[in-house]
């Protein structure tokens, strides 16, 4: 009455949301230093781009909805393990107990079929984890590109461009574009100080 390929799956579902917190998370020395927006020269009607993932990696609204989705999924990943290694150390014990022959037949299905309950329970809240990181992940990203989306149509109602493009290193929206019409910095600059008045105005609310 073996139980060790019960394990297996379990750790499987856990492995899933470990890699789903790897791929989640960004890590912090990534955080670069802005740099001058002096050297900005595009003017109205021009068609400007900004390079998103640069952007992303320097705004500090996203580092901070970032270290602390980090930090929950940690837990989450902590706590199952820790479910995990407590049912692995059971079955091990349940293993020796039929190996040693001190269960009776009606005692070791009563401990098997308590074991693959949890088993599945474990599975299930596993599986809900993932997704539910899954889902917070989508709305941290969603109230970002809110905040920067809200941030360009005030921001473009000053400069008048005739387009904002975004473009990162994988989707190579802009494939070259004069450094002139990089807007990046200057718009980063923007972000974090209304983000900072926002933060610090919640801090004295709070």
């Amino acid at each position: 009455m073996k139980q060790t390929p019960l394990i297996l799956s379990i750790i499987a579902c856990i492995a899933a949301v470990a890699a789903l917190i790897l791929t989640l998370t960004t890590p912090k020395n990534t955080h670069k230093t802005v740099e001058s927006s002096e050297s900005i020269q595009a003017v109205a009607g021009d068609i400007v781009y900004l390079r998103l993932d640069t952007l992303m990696m320097q705004y500090d609204m996203y580092s901070d909805l970032q270290s602390a989705f980090e930090a929950k999924a940690q837990t989450v990943d902590s706590d199952l393990n820790k479910k995990a290694r407590k049912l692995e150390s059971d079955i091990k014990n349940f293993e020796n107990q039929i190996n040693k022959g001190l269960l009776t037949r009606s005692a070791a299905e009563q401990q098997n079929n308590s074991l693959q309950q949890r088993q599945a329970n474990l599975q299930n809240e596993a599986a809900q984890k993932q997704q539910e990181l899954a889902e917070e992940s989508q709305v941290l990203l969603n109230q970002v590109m809110f905040a920067i989306k809200t941030y360009l149509e005030e921001y473009n109602k000053d400069h008048n461009f005739a387009a904002i493009l975004t473009t990162t290193d994988a989707s190579n929206v802009v494939m070259v574009g004069a450094p002139a019409l990089d807007i990046t910095q200057e718009v980063v600059e923007g972000l974090n100080a209304e983000y900072i008045k926002t933060r610090n105005t919640n801090k004295k609310s709070e």
